[in-house]
């Protein structure tokens, strides 16, 4: 009997230690199914940087990214891209729609941090050359986030292709994806570059490709890189990452877009639904609640906010834009994001525009609870928001962040800065909240008061 009673603690506490890791790990752009939450503990309020209050480590890193940071176990990765000086970079809310002019060899880099004292464990090398697709003067030449299973890691260096490696930073293997140009499709020389991530599933590596030409969506073998199936899309350019969903216990692919928002089956890349209208700059990533999965797209005369059923099927394309059907939930016609992914948590889903009004939705109804301005100052807004579960982190260009509680009324619980800009979505890991600004990757937990 003792035997017995001892094995079963064993394997409860067995259960509890991976769980425990799997809820510390923050495996792709902005965490699993780019939820953007990790609600096992509450992370900080506010911090002071210049005091050092709730400020773990504040590590510089070199060249320009807003990629996010990912995390697995102990340790923090982030790519970044050098050039021989330091990058110019326009933030704030303007609509020039030219390319920096930054044309000078780069690389691209893979680094590894230790995630308790923030020490750079290795530095390498991915990629170095002339960037074949300029940027945009508020992007960087690594927008895309990288992704891991804990045994590899790959990332996108824009045009200069898609990247594996393991775990200490070695090439596994790599493939052209040819040209990834997602610029204005309305002004083709307008190039801005590339920030569609990775994402890994069921042993996959799914990337989708809209660009001005040729777009697809393919997934690749994380072993060996061998393609599996690629379909082509066609759409206008979209810089928004696919979700990863099961349905009825088949994966799926989810994907934003203007012409085509859809689902593919993961296993043969063909087409389960698709939807048709939107914003004509899909720029947002697919997340899932229970039953619905949540899109949102603007630029142009609409900017929805839908929620779509996960059962959903062939062309499931209303007669409006704000109309809804069997498939579609709700929407909102001019309540959707620009630049920002939105979020589910508990029942409400938060959405923040470009300019700092972020609005309140019931996630099952779609019935609004507050829109509100989290400042006038006039900052803009391109970090995505994340969440213990308990507030909200909106990180605006400027580096301000603004910590919101997760209710249905609106207010503001704090603000703190980085003291930098911030572009890049932050990672949350055991109440740990990992920010990539312009020169540092900053951790901030809650430190202990003498």
């Amino acid at each position: 009997m003792m035997n017995m009673n001892l094995a079963a603690f064993f394997v409860i506490l067995v259960s509890v230690i991976l769980r425990v890791s799997a809820d510390a790990n923050w495996p792709q752009y902005r965490g699993s199914q780019a939820s953007g939450v990790a609600n096992e503990k509450a992370a900080p309020v506010s911090w002071d940087i210049s005091k050092g209050e709730n400020i773990l480590f504040r590590t510089p890193i070199p060249g320009l990214a807003h990629s996010s940071p990912i995390i697995w176990s102990n340790r923090v990765y982030v790519i970044t891209a050098t050039g021989s000086g330091r990058a110019d970079l326009k933030v704030g809310l303007y609509g020039d729609i030219k390319s920096a002019d930054d044309k000078e060899s780069h690389q691209w880099r893979l680094l590894a941090i230790d995630k308790g004292s923030g020490k750079i464990v290795w530095d390498k090398l991915g990629y170095e050359g002339l960037p074949k697709v300029q940027r945009h003067t508020k992007a960087s030449h690594a927008n895309s986030t990288p992704a891991t299973d804990g045994r590899r890691i790959v990332a996108i260096f824009g045009s200069e292709g898609l990247f594996c490696f393991d775990m200490e930073g070695r090439l596994v293997w790599k493939k052209d994806l040819g040209p990834m140009d997602s610029g204005y499709y309305a002004v083709p020389s307008a190039q801005w570059g590339f920030a569609s991530s990775p994402i890994i599933f069921q042993g996959k590596v799914v990337v989708q490709c809209d660009v001005q030409t040729n777009s697809f969506l393919a997934a690749f073998d994380l072993e060996n890189g061998k393609e599996i199936w690629r379909t082509d899309r066609s759409d206008v350019p979209s810089w928004g990452t696919p979700t990863a969903v099961l349905v009825g216990g088949k994966a799926q692919i989810l994907v934003n877009g203007w012409h085509h928002i859809g689902a593919y089956d993961l296993e043969t890349g063909g087409e389960v639904w698709k939807l048709n209208g939107g914003g004509d700059i899909p720029v947002p990533t697919p997340i899932v609640s229970g039953e619905l999965a949540y899109f949102t797209s603007a630029h142009g005369n609409f900017r929805p906010m839908r929620a779509v059923r996960l059962t959903a099927s062939k062309d499931i394309t209303p007669l409006e834009v704000g109309a809804t059907n069997q498939a579609i939930a709700w929407v909102h016609a001019r309540q959707g994001n620009y630049m920002q992914t939105p979020i589910v948590v508990g029942k409400n889903l938060f959405g923040c525009v470009d300019n700092g009004v972020l609005t309140c939705f019931d996630a099952t109804t779609g019935a609004i609870h507050y829109g509100e301005r989290l400042t006038t100052k006039g900052e803009g807004f391109t970090s995505s928001p994340v969440s213990d579960g308990r507030h909200l982190y909106f990180a605006s260009e400027l580096g301000n962040v603004y910590v919101v509680p997760a209710r249905t009324e609106f207010s503001v619980a704090a603000t703190s800065s980085l003291d930098e800009t911030c572009m890049s979505t932050p990672a949350l890991s055991e109440g740990v909240l990992f920010f990539r600004t312009r020169d540092h990757l900053i951790a901030i937990g809650q430190k202990p008061k003498p």
